[in-house]
């Protein structure tokens, strides 16, 4: 219990399938689900609230749901932190079934955590899922605290943060938080990558690096229309930040970012990216400015025109 305590306190610290849909009519806009990201709730004005008015504006015939993981806004919030990730998955996949408007078809938008968890909705649920779109996911998972290489020349600033790294991965990879602590589930230590792969109960199983291999998820994100990610530039929230990109740290050596293409990841295709990317359907783009921060026009034009429209 002392270890996810902690293991919270210092990220709050820090912080303050997949078949093609078929469109019922050209003139009906597809359906959009978003999943929203830690701290954020479904629903309110200040949060993913601001997202569901905008896409609703630019597009006014349009169903929007923006997912609400619990009972109420409270249970959403928290269940980012502290509902496992797999049972929040099942119940997000349980939405979606019931929800009829959507049995035809949509398009799906994660935010920072929900990026990664939206392409587990595609991967495990086999939804009629027609373009995947992530803003600032951690699909590599994230090694280092939120904020902390913001201060590149604070020698005693940098040297903290590695200490309270090595802390974390040392409780990261307990049963016991694993199953408890939504960030812990993506924490992805490449210096310990053995262990990663033996013991997290959610990104390791979602990338294919478990055996035997899950055929099924490879091929529901190769039937995606389009597999969009998004990273920021300058963000300081997601360490590495070319893990929105599915780029990560090699193996070993926490200097040396390794893009996708150069990833095993990519060159085995486990999960179906390099047959993605040759046949034009995997889209990278990077845009200015920390995590998330885009403004209503970039999201219009590089979003909502481009893709839901």
């Amino acid at each position: 219990m002392l270890a996810i305590v902690a293991f919270v306190f210092l990220f709050q610290v820090v912080t303050c399938s997949s078949n093609n849909a078929n469109i019922s009519s050209a003139d009906e806009p597809l359906p959009v689900v978003l999943w929203h990201g830690m701290g954020d709730t479904c629903c309110n004005r200040g949060s993913l609230g601001a997202i569901v008015d905008l896409i609703e504006q630019q597009v006014p015939s349009i169903y929007v749901r923006s997912l609400r993981i619990g009972d109420n806004e409270e249970k959403d919030f928290s269940n980012g932190y502290f509902m496992n990730v797999n049972d929040q998955i099942s119940f997000a996949c349980q939405l979606i079934r019931s929800d009829d408007k959507l049995k035809n078809g949509f398009n799906l938008i994660g935010f920072s955590q929900g990026g990664q968890f939206t392409r587990a909705l595609v991967q495990r649920c086999s939804l009629p899922v027609r373009n995947l779109i992530t803003l600032g996911a951690q699909h590599q998972g994230v090694f280092g605290l939120p904020r902390c290489e913001a201060v590149t020349n604070n020698l005693l600033h940098n040297s903290v943060c590695d200490f309270v790294r090595k802390l974390l991965s040392l409780g990261a990879y307990n049963s016991f938080v694993q199953k408890r602590l939504v960030q812990a589930e993506y924490w992805h230590d490449p210096l310990k990558e053995q262990k990663y792969k033996e013991k997290s109960v959610f990104l390791a199983d979602i990338n294919n690096e478990k055996s035997p291999r899950n055929e099924t998820y490879r091929q529901n994100l190769v039937n995606l229309n389009k597999f969009v990610m998004i990273m920021f530039e300058d963000d300081s929230m997601v360490i590495p930040r070319e893990s929105s990109l599915f780029g990560y740290y090699e193996t070993g050596n926490i200097k040396k970012i390794v893009p996708l293409e150069d990833s095993l990841l990519y060159t085995d295709d486990r999960l179906g990216l390099k047959e993605l990317n040759e046949s034009g359907k995997l889209i990278k783009l990077t845009i200015p400015g920390d995590h998330l921060q885009f403004t209503d026009d970039w999201f219009t034009s590089n979003i909502i025109e481009a893709y839901l429209k």
